[in-house]
This record gives C-alpha cells, sequence and structure tokens, in this order.
C-alpha cells in the first residue's frame, strides 16, 4: 500500500489561526496562548503528557490515542523545532521537548541553514535544506514502509499542500477567534477542490474536518 503524508490534530481557531506572531523561547506560539487552541486535546484520557489519571473518552479522545498510529516520520518546519532564525548560533538547542520527545520516529526538519543530526531517546532529528517532494521521499525511505506525519507548523503545511503532496488532513477547528497570526485557510472551502471532506462536531465544542484526497 501507498505510504500517505498525513496532518494529523493540527488545531485552528475558528478564523483559521495556528500560531501567533512574534515567537520566542519562552512564546513558542508568539502571542497566542496555545491554551486556547489545545485544551481540548489535553482533556482526553490518552493525551501522551498526561500525568493524572482520568481524562475524557469519546471522539476528541480517539484523534489523540492515533496521533501515532503507523506512522514511521515526521516532517516539520524550522519554526516548530525551535525559535532560532538565520545560521544555528546554539548547537546545544534541542527542540523544545526535553530528553523524550514525542515522535519516537526519524524527523525530518526543513531549514535552510543545516546543522549536524542527533538523537534523544528514540527520535533522530534530521536537518534537510530540500523541497518539500524530495524530504517526503527521504522521510518515506526513512519511514520503513509506514506513513509519514506532516507536523507543521502553518508555513510548511501550506507548502505541502501548494505542492500536491499531503493525502489526509485532521484538521481541529476551536471555537475561539484570535484575530491575527499564521493562518491556515480563509476558509475550510479552500480545500474543497482537492479533497474530500467530512466535518464532524464534538461535544467539547471542537469541529473536526477530515480532508482526504479527490
Amino acid at each position: 500500500m501507498a505510504q500517505l503524508l498525513r496532518v494529523q490534530n493540527f488545531t485552528v481557531s475558528s478564523d483559521g489561526i495556528a500560531a501567533g506572531e512574534d515567537q520566542t523561547l519562552e512564546r513558542p506560539f508568539g502571542h497566542v496562548d496555545p491554551g486556547r487552541l489545545f485544551s481540548w486535546a489535553g482533556a482526553t484520557a490518552s493525551w501522551p503528557n498526561r500525568t493524572d489519571p482520568g481524562g475524557s473518552r469519546g471522539l476528541d479522545d480517539y484523534f489523540t490515542r492515533d496521533f501515532s498510529h503507523n506512522i514511521g516520520a515526521e516532517i516539520m518546519g524550522r519554526n516548530k523545532f525551535g525559535p532560532q532564525r538565520g545560521p544555528w548560533e546554539n548547537h546545544e538547542w534541542q527542540g523544545w521537548w526535553g530528553d523524550e520527545p514525542p515522535f519516537h520516529t526519524p524527523v525530518f526538519v526543513m531549514t535552510h541553514h543545516t546543522r549536524p543530526s542527533f538523537t534523544l531517546s528514540d527520535t533522530t532529528f534530521h536537518f534537510v535544506d530540500a523541497d518539500p517532494a524530495t524530504v517526503l521521499d527521504r522521510a518515506r525511505e526513512a519511514a520503513g514502509g509506514k506513513d509519514v506525519r506532516l507536523g507543521g507548523g502553518v508555513t510548511t503545511i501550506r507548502e505541502f499542500l501548494d505542492a500536491g503532496l499531503v493525502d489526509t488532513l485532521h484538521v481541529a477547528v476551536a471555537p475561539v477567534e484570535l484575530g491575527s497570526g499564521l493562518r491556515l485557510w480563509d476558509s475550510p472551502d479552500d480545500l474543497r477542490d482537492r479533497y474530500h471532506v467530512d466535518v464532524v462536531p464534538s461535544p467539547s465544542g471542537m469541529t473536526h474536518h477530515l480532508f482526504w484526497r479527490k
């Protein structure tokens, strides 16, 4: 079977914004409070960072539980990896995730400024300067027959969408309006010319948009 390129659990506001501006080390999402977007996932029983028992079951939990299913590699943009711009000035910086990143696969970080690969636990980060199709080929090879997850951020997902490389998307729309920031879309209808779509509301107030290639 073909290896899919999948966007999973990517969360935006009701006006299509996934992150804010002015990203810093202390504010990975810039001026946007990530809690306003991601509280739905953190409330589920399957949230990977959960340290206390409990959490909700149902539709939202299904998506958090499915996050790593059949994923063999991840692609992300440099700004998801960290806040540095330009040439790397600090190779000791190894991402926001500490010694146990949540990916558990090879991760390909797209950047115009490469640096040596490194491994934390069972996640190896590779830094590649290449076009989306080339990066996807490398990720598919590393995935060992499994699918590849396109992790974001917004600019990277839009770049792969423009290249016609994304097979499926799950976008969770939060019932909040942010007004400004990095926008995935003006409307989810922007993708209907290329994708089939199901829209599924959740009791939490989230609306899950599921896209698959026509």
